[in-house]
């Protein structure tokens, strides 16, 4: 079509002219119909170049030398033009090709891991089920079993012997102290709940990092009696925007596993002092044992409790809710929450950062 409609007016346009018109046709038709006819074209425009525009016109000589090196640089150029495009348009398509075969691997992908995701959903899931079912066979039912035979006990007595005042007011402690222990595995559930549930309603109100301590320190007295308390409070403390009964009840859930853990007579140190990025870092450290590291994760899961216990340390006893709900209290505030040792390889040192706050 080009070599037709340049064809009247060969004598007017320079060969050069038609020589990048041709070129143009070439690298077109690669570009959108590929090789094949790419080269086809070469061709027709190699033979419609030579007849229609080198002189003599008309014919298939090529008298000038010039010319005849002009037409076999022309071919050539035609060639690698078409094969180049074409080319470059194989490569495309494989790339478009092969970025399909990526979008369709990452689908599996995905597909895959969303399995995946599921079956270790269940996992965990029937594994909590399963965490749930030990607990309330544990801290229900060993409670229920102390009330009733208490109860019993006391109900035979009525009607076969007597047991006396201090019989009597034995059995009375019993069911008191398995009741308030049933009340707080029931509420330590209910708590967790609403922190996994993100129905914490924090009240976070500007207060006195001192205040927090003392409020924490009066609730556990009974059972740092026989402790040393130490505090290391840092000087000119900030104010702290936090829901201060939450951090206390931190506080003391800490203080409440040393009083379960650690040997009496030792020393606790409860500090608090500024740390980077706006934070406080609260932390209580022990005497005792101290925790493993491969513990120190799983010490915040639910219902988890350390059961390897020496024969000369204390037998501890609990839910094992305690410090999962301190981890969603501190997490709450945006802060986080660890364990590592109060001094080399000794003792247990817990430590909980959170925000110091602003007006928002």
């Amino acid at each position: 079509m080009v070599i037709l409609v340049l064809q009247p007016f060969h004598s007017q346009i320079n060969s050069t002219t038609v020589a990048f018109s041709l070129l143009l046709v070439i690298l077109l038709v690669a570009t959108f119909s590929g090789r094949n006819p790419a080269l086809l074209s070469s061709l027709i425009a190699m033979l419609g170049f030579n007849f229609y525009f080198l002189p003599p016109v008309r014919t298939w000589t090529i008298a000038d030398p010039q010319n005849l090196v002009a037409w076999a640089a022309f071919t050539i150029t035609a060639v690698i033009a078409g094969e180049l495009s074409a080319f470059a348009k194989r490569r495309a398509e494989e790339a478009t090709q092969g970025k399909k075969e990526i979008e369709r691997l990452y689908r599996e992908l995905q597909d895959a891991f969303e399995k995946a995701s599921e079956a270790e959903a269940l996992r965990r899931s029937e594994k909590l089920k399963s965490a749930l079912l030990d607990a309330v066979t544990h801290d229900l039912r060993t409670p229920l079993t102390s009330i009733k035979t208490s109860v019993t006990t006391l109900l035979n007595s009525e009607k076969r012997y007597d047991l006396g005042e201090n019989g009597r007011h034995e059995f009375y402690e019993i069911i008191d102290e398995e009741t308030d222990r049933l009340n707080h595995f029931i509420e330590g559930m209910v708590e967790l709940a609403r922190i996994e549930s993100g129905d914490l309603n924090l009240r976070q109100v500007w207060g006195e990092c001192e205040e927090i301590i003392q409020a924490a320190l009066q609730r556990a007295e009974p059972l740092l009696e026989n402790y040393r308390v130490k505090l290391l409070l840092e000087k000119n403390l900030p104010l702290v925007r936090v829901d201060s009964k939450a951090v206390s009840e931190v506080i003391y859930t800490l203080l409440e596993n040393i009083s379960k853990y650690v040997p009496e007579n030792t020393e606790i140190k409860i500090s608090i002092k500024r740390a980077a990025n706006d934070m406080l870092e609260f932390s209580v450290s022990d005497e005792g044992p101290g925790i493993p590291k491969e513990l120190r994760e799983k010490i915040f899961d639910k219902f988890f409790r350390i059961s390897d216990v020496k024969k000369h340390e204390k037998i501890p006893h609990g839910t094992g809710l305690g410090l999962a709900i301190a981890k969603g209290i501190i997490e709450a505030h945006r802060g986080e929450i660890f364990v590592t040792y109060a001094t080399e390889n000794t003792g247990a040192k817990f430590v909980f950062l959170v925000p110091i706050g602003d007006e928002e």
